[in-house]
């Protein structure tokens, strides 16, 4: 048991060390992943660990390509690309506690709602940096009406087919990785096993993304530019100190990752009841 801590603290450092050196996290969020994979290695096995490198490594990259093409889109989120403390935590808690409920009970739920967690976080980031890129304004969520590029609740095919790929991922790489690396795996890998734990993975990253977007179009806390008018994530705009307008105080985009990838880690769990 110790050993797999040793090694999960080796590799967590090492890959933490060079997402630091990259501008991929801050300094407080090489010490929150170093945690969180660590934790991850040891509690669960290689395949955990190795989906939450899948969604670290694809989401950080996607998020710096093409970045002048999404920079109108971007530039009003609260935080940039390079995550910290509260933003790994955000992304990776709940995978986390699902890993360490499993450890404790042994049940395939706790494995599924790890998938359906991350697979959220996937989801939302890829159909944000892909959806991004969408020739066409996005659409409102509750609306249906043209929105500007970047506003919180705004949806557009693009980005909803890179979140089913973005949760496609996360099951792709846990199956594999549960193949490759253990002799006893969480499920049975039969064909009709494999294709359900895909639908799962795309589903409950799916539902998790639309909660977030639901969020965001709803209580997740605005800021107006008392210079240029725009609504912001950022509390500071055009250098200028911005005005809370809408939503609930606490409700920042932390808090939104953080309940999206609840949700979809409980609509794997809803979906494996009934499916599996």
């Amino acid at each position: 048991m110790m050993i797999s801590w040793g090694v999960g603290l080796l590799f967590s450092g090492i890959v933490a060390r060079y997402a630091y050196r990259r501008r991929m996290l801050t300094a407080s969020g090489m010490v929150a992943a170093i945690i969180l994979g660590t934790g991850l290695y040891a509690l669960g096995t290689p395949a955990w660990y190795g989906s939450l490198l899948a969604f670290f490594f694809s989401s950080s990259l996607l998020s710096k390509w093409k970045r002048h093409r999404k920079g109108h889109a971007k530039k009003h989120d609260e935080k940039g690309s390079t995550r910290d403390a509260g933003q790994v935590w955000a992304n990776g808690g709940a995978a986390l506690i699902a890993c360490m409920l499993y450890a404790w009970t042994g049940q395939p739920e706790w494995g599924l709602a790890f998938v359906g967690a991350l697979a959220t976080v996937n989801a939302d980031t890829w159909a944000t940096e892909i959806g991004g890129l969408s020739r066409r304004q996005p659409i409102h969520i509750l609306t249906g009406k043209r929105v500007p590029r970047g506003t919180s609740g705004g949806i557009s095919m693009l980005g909803t087919l890179a979140a089913a790929a973005g949760a496609l991922l996360i099951g792709i790489s846990f199956i594999l990785l549960q193949q490759l690396t253990e002799k006893e795996s969480l499920f049975e890998w039969d064909a009709a096993s494999i294709v359900i734990l895909l639908f799962i993975a795309a589903c409950s990253g799916l539902v998790g993304a639309m909660v977030d977007s639901m969020l965001g179009a709803t209580v997740q806390r605005m800021f107006r530019c008392t210079v240029c008018g725009q609504s912001t994530e950022k509390q500071t705009h055009c250098e200028q100190a911005t005005v809370h307008f809408r939503g609930l105080g606490w409700m920042n985009n932390d808090a939104v990752n953080a309940i999206s990838s609840i949700s979809g880690a409980l609509a794997a769990i809803g979906l494996g009841i009934l499916l599996l």
